[in-house]
């Protein structure tokens, strides 16, 4: 199969009515039309958007999406966008959710695109990432947004405690607390989901009238919020994050509506680290 024809079908495959895309459809149903169309219609609709929504990245640059083959030979990615706001872009789901993201959470990629083009300002482009560049990276690529009200139910995710997160207090999804996914690759995954598959939960302190809020003012509200810490927090490690496995959050998939979904101690998993 042909690349274009194989990038066809993966659009193909998004399912907007599920939880983990549904926040994203009014935009992403029109992309995946144009995408399903050819590469230049999908950059010229992520264009059109970029232009009416006057998106700046972590330096200032007007957002704008590129073909990957634009990318200058030499280039890292993230300082090249920082340079001149234009993204590199595949026709494919990978760079699709990533993109999407882009209107999403403005701040939060502008703040990633900051911090990451800082880290290769003072390093440079090495062999590996280094502590912080990875850290922001498995944010781009795999981070689940824990918003919460509740200190225990913060304290549950830290705790490995399924059964309090997932079983006993199941009521408190939507009233005080719920997930956006943010990680362009757990999307990616989530086109054909599996017990297993894990996001990186960064938990979010909310105020308890969050959930009484329109979810374009909680989305903001996530937006500026945590674009703020992950400019300002120190040290920015892995550890700020806790797993959670995605298929096990309540309303979002119809077999965990029996408790022993939870029993696989395989996918969830008893801590092994104190947090």
């Amino acid at each position: 199969m042909q690349v274009q024809e194989a990038a066809r079908v993966g659009f193909a495959d998004i399912d907007w009515s599920k939880p983990w895309f549904a926040p994203f459809a009014e935009r992403g149903e029109r992309w995946q039309q144009a995408a399903l169309k050819g590469y230049a219609e999908l950059l010229a609709e992520m264009n059109a958007d970029a232009g009416a929504m006057q998106q700046r990245t972590g330096r200032g640059q007007r957002l704008a999406f590129i073909a990957q083959d634009d990318l200058p030979p030499g280039a890292a990615y993230e300082a090249h966008i920082a340079s001149t706001g234009c993204v590199p872009t595949r026709h494919n789901l990978h760079d699709f959710f990533n993109a999407s993201m882009w209107f999403a959470f403005p701040r939060i990629k502008a703040a990633l695109n900051a911090r990451q083009s800082a880290a290769i300002d003072v390093l440079g482009v090495g062999p590996t990432r280094g502590g912080v560049r990875d850290t922001l990276t498995l944010f781009d690529e795999n981070a689940l947004l824990f918003a919460c009200a509740d200190p225990a139910l913060a304290a549950a995710l830290r705790g490995f405690d399924w059964q309090t997160l997932l079983v006993s207090r199941r009521d408190a999804w939507g009233t005080h607390c719920e997930v956006r996914c943010f990680g362009h690759a757990l999307l990616e995954k989530l086109i054909a989901p599996f017990k297993a598959c894990t996001g990186h939960a960064w938990i979010v302190d909310v105020p308890s009238d969050y959930f009484g809020w329109p979810a374009l003012a909680r989305n903001a509200w996530l937006d500026e919020t945590v674009s703020h810490a992950l400019l300002n927090t120190e040290p920015l490690t892995s550890r700020l994050f806790a797993p959670l496995p995605v298929l096990g959050i309540p309303g979002w998939w119809p077999d965990n509506e029996s408790p022993v979904f939870y029993d696989d101690a395989s996918v969830f998993r008893a801590g092994r680290r104190s947090r």
